[in-house]
This record gives structure tokens, sequence and C-alpha cells, in this order.
């Protein structure tokens, strides 16, 4: 499980550093994963990072291909939705 998980980060690290911005100076940064799962021989990750852009990853592992798969967001909002009592 260990392996599969520094799999995932070393993806997400090799994207991140492919789209920093190159006019920058380099940027130390780390990953985590938030939240992770394993289903039969498949695996979900989902990543964030210690920058600050909003961004996180989700990583998919087909064990049937033997194939990875990541999707890249960016974080837009976070709002808190208050729930209304109807008594």
């Amino acid at each position: 499980m260990e392996n599969m998980e520094n799999k995932a980060h070393d993806i997400v690290i090799n994207y991140i550093e492919e789209h920093l911005d190159k006019s920058d100076n380099p940027t130390e940064f780390s990953v985590y994963t938030v939240w992770k799962c394993k289903a039969l021989q498949n695996w979900k990750f989902l990543i964030s990072s210690s920058l600050y852009d909003g961004m996180y990853y989700e990583l998919t592992y087909n064990g049937d291909k033997k194939e990875w798969y990541l999707d890249a967001y960016k974080k837009f909002e976070n709002r808190c939705i208050s729930e209304v009592n109807h008594d």
C-alpha cells in the first residue's frame, strides 16, 4: 500500500514541477494524501500540496490495465452553507 501511495505522490510531484512557472524562482513544496481507497485491484487517491495555488489532484490506478489516471482540479471557493431548521 505504501508503495502505491509513494507512486501517486511521485506522479503529482512530477505534474506540479512540469506546470510551475519557469520564470519564477524554484519553489520547494510537499504533497500529502487527503484521502485514499482501495477496491479490488484499483486505487483512488486525493492529493494536495503545500503550494498556495488551490489545486488538488485525483489519481486513479486501474489494476486491470496497470494504468494511472490523473485529474487536476482548482478550488475556486469554499463556502459554509448553514442548514435551516423548518420546524
